[in-house]
C-alpha cells in the first residue's frame, strides 16, 4: 500500500518508525516487502539473469522478484553484482552492459543505465556517484575453465563514473591495467583482477588518479575491509593461496598462506572477529589476528557432484552458499548455521554468484 505524505507526517508524530541500518536511508523512508530479508543474485545466461529474496525469518521465499514486479522487463544477461545506494539498488548485467536501477524495498524499476558501460563487473556508491569497474575488450564470464580458455590479458579496463541524481554515465577513469572487483574506503578505491594482474589497483576518488599499485599476487579474489586492514584472498587460478593484509595506512602487506596439500580456496568474508573462508566444498574459519590458516572444516556444503561454491557470505550468526551447478538449469542455495547445522535449501535460478542483504 502506497502511503500518503500526509499521512506519514500523522504517523511519525504519533510513533518511531525504524528503517534500513543502511546510513543514506532516513527514518521516514517508506519500506516495502523486500525490507528485512536478503537477494540472491542469479547469474543467468547470456539472454537473462534473475534474483531471488528470502525474508531474515527464513520463511517468505520468492524465486524472481524483478521480472513480475516489471512487467516481465528483462534485467540483461549474465547478472554480476548488486550494489546499494540510500533506498536504491543497482543490478549489473555484465553480458548486457546495463545496471537496472531499483527501489531495494518493492524492486520496481526505475531508471536503466545503459551509456558508458563495456562490459562491467562490480560497483559501490560514494557521495551520490556510483563506480563501476569495466574490463572493457573482453568479457569474463562463465565458468571458471571457459574464462582461462578466453581471457588473454588486456590493460583497457577502466572505472565508470555514474551521477545517482541523474542515473546517466559521466566520465570514467582509466586503470591502465585489468580491474575486477572493487571496494571503496576513507575516498579511495581499491580494485583486484584475478586472471592477469598481481596488483591492488588503488584510486583516489578525489583526484580521480591512480595512487601506487601494491602488489599482492595473482588470482585475488573476494575482499573486504576491517578495522584499517584489507583482507584479499588468493584464489583459486593460482597455485598459491594465501589471505593477503594490506594495512591502508601505509600499504604494508602481510600474508598468510595456505598449505601446498589444501583445496582450492576460493571465497573469504569477514563477520565480527572471524575470517570465514572457503576451499574445496568446505567452509573455514580463523580469528583475524591468526597468522596461519585453519585446515579443519567449520562445514562441508551439500553442494551438487557438478557444481562447486560459486556465491558465499556470512552475517548475523548465518554461513550462505550457492551452489554454481550446471549454469544450463536451476540451481541452490544452501543456509547454514555457525556451528554448520543447514537452515534452508532453496532452489533458485541459474548460476546463483551472490547474497544481497537488504536491512
Amino acid at each position: 500500500m502506497k502511503l500518503t505524505k500526509l499521512f506519514l507526517l500523522a504517523l511519525s508524530i504519533s510513533l518511531f518508525v525504524s528503517c534500513s541500518n543502511d546510513d543514506d536511508v532516513s527514518n521516514d523512508d517508506p519500506k516495502g516487502i523486500y525490507d528485512n530479508g536478503f537477494f540472491i543474485l542469479n547469474e543467468g545466461s547470456k539472454e537473462k539473469g534473475s534474483v531471488s529474496f528470502l525474508s531474515d525469518d527464513l520463511v517468505t521465499f520468492t524465486k524472481d522478484v524483478y521480472g513480475p514486479n516489471n512487467s516481465n522487463d528483462n534485467p540483461g544477461g549474465y547478472l554480476q553484482n548488486i550494489f546499494f545506494d540510500g533506498e536504491n539498488a543497482y543490478i549489473i548485467a555484465g553480458g548486457s552492459n546495463v545496471i537496472n536501477v531499483v527501489n531495494r524495498y518493492t524492486f520496481k524499476l526505475i531508471a536503466k543505465i545503459d551509456s558508458g558501460l563495456e562490459n562491467p563487473r562490480y560497483g559501490v556508491a560514494k557521495n551520490g556517484k556510483a563506480y563501476v569497474t569495466n574490463a572493457n575488450t573482453y568479457a569474463p564470464y562463465g565458468k571458471p575453465a571457459d574464462d582461462a580458455a578466453v581471457i588473454t590479458g588486456n590493460t583497457d579496463d577502466y572505472v565508470a563514473i555514474i551521477d545517482l541524481k541523474t542515473n546517466k554515465y559521466e566520465s570514467k577513469i582509466n586503470l591502465n591495467g585489468t580491474g575486477n572487483r572493487i571496494v571503496e574506503e576513507n575516498g579511495k578505491l581499491y580494485i583486484t583482477e584475478p586472471y592477469n594482474s598481481e596488483k591492488l589497483l588503488v584510486v583516489n576518488i578525489a583526484t580521480k588518479a591512480l595512487e601506487t599499485p601494491v602488489t599482492i599476487g595473482s588470482s585475488a579474489n573476494t575482499m573486504e575491509v576491517k578495522d584499517g586492514i584489507l583482507y584479499i584472498l588468493r584464489g583459486p587460478y593460482d597455485s598459491t593461496n594465501e589471505i593477503v593484509k594490506v594495512k591502508l595506512s601505509d600499504k604494508s602487506v602481510s600474508r598468510i598462506t595456505f598449505p601446498q596439500d589444501f583445496d582450492t580456496a576460493s571465497f573469504l568474508d569477514i563477520e565480527e572477529d572471524k575470517i570465514f573462508y572457503t576451499a574445496g566444498k568446505s567452509v573455514y574459519v580463523i580469528n583475524t589476528n591468526a597468522t596461519s590458516v585453519s585446515t579443519t572444516p567449520l562445514l562441508t556444503a551439500t553442494i551438487s557432484a557438478t557444481g562447486y561454491i560459486y556465491g558465499f557470505a556470512v552475517k548475523d550468526n548465518r554461513i550462505y552458499i550457492a551452489d554454481g551447478g550446471t549454469f544450463g538449469q536451476d540451481s541452490k542455495a544452501f543456509i547454514y548455521n555457525l556451528t554448520g547445522t543447514l537452515e534452508k535449501e532453496l532452489t533458485v535460478g541459474i548460476g546463483p554468484n551472490g547474497f544481497y542483504f537488504n536491512n
